[in-house]
């Protein structure tokens, strides 16, 4: 059998239960895929699941990631307003805990989402309209394709200022009754 010395078990990953593991995995996979640094996403679901707030060297060490990763991965999760610091009496050292009301943590991601994606292509657009109004040389189809297209994301901006101020049961109620809100909405009209 093969000593473990301390220097060791510091360079080594700790031990996940399986299904922490896999979500974390998966977590991380997931926010690859919509533009998020996997360390930051599986980072994110190491602390969501964590019964209590872990310092960055507790994560590194869990996740098998260097310091320095970890720290930056902090710092962005902290921008997302996705986790906080929290003093531990006695520690000196920086805990953290992530937001775990599921409501307000995809909330989050979409005010954050908003600001970043949303915002900038509403004032593009508007931008591109006006430029295409001044420019005689713009087909009329052209100009009207963007206007379409501002007038969409527009409205997808009021429907999202307005789901903000729906209290998050009635949001879930609704989510929940689905298609059943499509047919009420058709007023017994005919297919």
């Amino acid at each position: 059998m093969t000593e473990i010395t301390k220097s060791d078990e510091k360079t080594r990953p700790r031990e996940l239960p399986p299904a922490i593991e896999h979500f974390v995995l998966q977590w991380g996979d997931m926010g690859g895929k919509w533009g998020v640094n996997r360390s930051v996403s599986q980072i994110h679901a190491l602390l969501y699941l964590s019964e209590q707030p872990l310092t960055a060297e507790d994560i590194a060490d869990m996740l098998g990631l260097a310091r320095s990763n970890v720290s930056n991965s902090i710092k962005e999760l902290q921008g997302w307003n996705l986790i906080r610091r929290v003093p531990i009496k006695g520690d000196r050292r920086e805990h953290f805990e992530a937001e775990t009301d599921v409501w307000e943590m995809f909330s989050r991601i979409a005010a954050g989402r908003k600001e970043r994606e949303i915002d900038p292509a509403v004032a593009a657009l508007r931008a591109c309209v006006a430029e295409a109004e001044r420019d005689p040389t713009i087909h009329p189809i052209a100009s009207e394709r963007l206007k379409a297209m501002l007038g969409f994301v527009e409205t997808m901006d009021r429907w999202y200022a307005q789901m903000l101020t729906v209290p998050k049961s009635q949001i879930a109620a609704l989510i929940r009754l689905g298609t059943k809100i499509v047919k009420f909405l058709s007023f017994g009209r005919k297919k």
